[in-house]
């Protein structure tokens, strides 16, 4: 009697597809490892998250935390709006406590708080000059980029502008007027202007929207995305004297103005450039693992960069930072490319 022996050959096609689903159920499981793995990152940071910003990061800001808030639920956000360099001098001479410092000029982080008091500071943001003004602003229908520095030194016509010494708006302002006066050839102009309504002078540039939505003002020195988060009217300056255009930083640095330094008495000076806004974590951060969280979404070209576009301040393209060898890891990773 012979001997019949069975061999199972597999059919090819049913090897392949219980090799793919297998492969399929080994990746979902590590996609839902990792999704969860994440969920309990962000779950477990958690206390309170300290932000002195300056006053025309408000709007922005406050759409940032909410979103950030929905990933990491059990951070609470101290948002302390301020002057940059009021925001600067509250770590300086108050000793306040802080983890993020954001500054609607990114040279303040590097004189008032580098080396000291942190390592590094991060540009992220652009923004520009503007006049703003309402329906009931006087002259409003007449007011052209031609004819703007006549009728604001009308007497009865009252405008609005940042202190200097307190707000990057302020000593914006008066660079802005020093270039107009070169602009359209007018001597004296910065000096009119500066010695007018000056009653109408506030800490921080975000003060003066109320003056003018309540009508105490016709006109405000103003940036434009404050502007456009409020829904107010405003004029286009030329390029050469808004301090929006990074191809005119050579014209922009032929004019400066002085503001007070870090001690009192001493001054310190101040050179037109484009507008750039900056960010840093402080060294002595009570809270670096929300901070370090929250700046990784903050500086997200789809998450943070994405509301602030949104917000008329436009995302830094190039040269972020100077310090990459001295960021976090987490940040390198983002900014040093």
């Amino acid at each position: 009697m012979s001997k019949i022996t069975l061999r199972f050959v597999p059919n090819s096609i049913v090897v392949k597809n219980i090799i793919r689903s297998f492969s399929v159920a080994i990746i979902a499981c590590l996609f839902l490892t990792i999704k969860i793995s994440a969920q309990d990152v962000q779950k477990n940071i958690s206390g309170e998250l300290i932000i002195f910003h300056a006053g025309s990061l408000s709007v922005p800001f406050k759409e940032i935390t909410a979103e950030f808030n929905k990933l990491y639920p059990n951070v609470k956000l101290l948002l302390e709006s301020a002057g940059s360099v009021a925001s600067a001098r509250k770590i300086t001479d108050l000793n306040r406590q802080c983890d993020i410092m954001a500054s609607a000029d990114y040279s303040v982080i590097d004189k008032m708080l580098i080396p000291k008091y942190a390592d590094w500071n991060i540009r992220f943001a652009g923004n520009e000059m503007a006049i703003v003004y309402h329906d009931k602003s006087r002259y409003a229908k007449m007011l052209t980029k031609d004819n703007w520095y006549e009728l604001l030194m009308k007497k009865n016509v009252a405008f609005g502008r940042a202190d200097p010494n307190s707000d990057p708006c302020g000593y914006r302002t008066v660079l802005t007027l020093k270039l107009a006066e070169k602009y359209y050839k007018k001597p004296g102009l910065t000096d009119k202007f500066l010695n007018k309504d000056l009653n109408m002078m506030r800490p921080k540039e975000v003060d003066l929207v109320a003056l003018l939505e309540t009508n105490n003002l016709d006109y405000i020195f103003l940036y434009k995305s404050v502007a456009i988060q409020h829904n107010l009217k405003y004029l286009t300056l030329p390029d050469e004297i808004n301090l929006k255009n990074a191809a005119l930083a050579d014209k922009y640095s032929s004019v400066s103005t002085e503001i007070s330094g870090n001690e009192p008495g001493k001054k310190t000076s101040v050179t037109g450039e484009p507008m750039v806004y900056g960010i840093t974590m402080l060294r002595n951060a009570p809270h670096k693992q929300a901070a370090i969280a929250f700046l990784k979404f903050m500086l997200d070209k789809n998450k943070g960069l994405r509301i602030m576009n949104e917000n008329g301040q436009p995302p830094v393209e190039n040269n972020l930072t100077d310090d990459c060898g001295k960021l976090p890891l987490e940040l390198r990773q983002m900014i040093c490319k």
